[in-house]
């Protein structure tokens, strides 16, 4: 807590060095952020893209109707 009103109290401000040390590590940050999420989300879109190509596959020949017990409609899985 002291070292937060020490903050507040000091007026002798930060030089434009210390700034762009600051602006630097945030850039960095936010660059391993943005990187790992693009993984994850590139990652989830695949695996989506892969599930509906699998149910694709099953696809239900023309003819098949929901609601029999034709093996050609697709499960709740899909």
């Amino acid at each position: 807590m002291a070292f937060i009103k020490n903050f507040i109290a000091d007026e002798s401000g930060a030089s434009a060095a210390e700034y762009a040390l600051i602006i630097a590590i945030v850039g960095v940050g936010i660059g391993a952020a943005a990187l790992a999420l693009g993984n994850n989300v590139t990652a989830a879109i695949g695996g989506a893209a892969n599930d509906v190509h699998n149910c694709n596959d099953k696809k239900a020949p023309s003819g098949a109707t929901a609601g029999t017990s034709s093996p050609y409609v697709a499960s709740a899985t899909c």
